[in-house]
């Protein structure tokens, strides 16, 4: 498979949902930004594919990022953090979602594991993201990190030269 045919659009993402459905795969689903892809990234994307049998990514859009981060993120374009996303081995699908939280895209995809990053716990999540996964049967799994991994550190370290 194209690495490209990994990325979902609002058209796309519910057959890909009802098909792995339909083939009682379990399904995984993270979301970020993933501005400047490192270790740390790739290690937590792979512990979080082994949660269940299919890893979906929700992806901040650029919008999105500017408005959390601040006017010099993203360093790349949503399209380009989509395919670098997309070309993982842990990765089975990827989704640009324009809202600063992950609650539509939650609702949307019905993941049976919400996978965060251990920069979280169950409690700092929304209140809206946890009710979406609660009132769907799904659990919540927050997984360690590696530390001295950052994307805004290296954006930051970048930017500053």
């Amino acid at each position: 498979m194209d690495f490209y045919e990994k990325i979902l659009t609002a058209d796309t993402l519910l057959a890909w949902r009802d098909a792995l459905r339909a083939e009682g795969r379990t399904l995984a689903a993270t979301n970020g930004c993933f501005d400047i892809l490192h270790a740390g990234h790739v290690n937590y994307l792979q512990s979080a594919r082994n949660e269940a049998e299919a890893l979906i990514v929700g992806l901040n859009s650029d919008r999105s990022i500017a408005e959390l981060k601040g006017p010099d993120r993203p360093i790349h374009t949503e399209a380009d953090r989509a395919a670098v996303i997309a070309a993982l081995e842990s990765v089975d699908a990827v989704y640009i979602f324009d809202e600063l939280r992950a609650t539509d895209f939650l609702q949307t995809t019905q993941p049976d594991v919400y996978v965060k990053g251990g920069d979280y716990t169950i409690d700092q999540l929304p209140a809206e993201e946890r009710a979406i996964i609660q009132a769907q049967g799904g659990r919540i799994t927050v997984l360690g990190h590696l530390p001295g991994k950052s994307s805004t550190e290296i954006a930051r370290r970048i930017l500053e030269g």
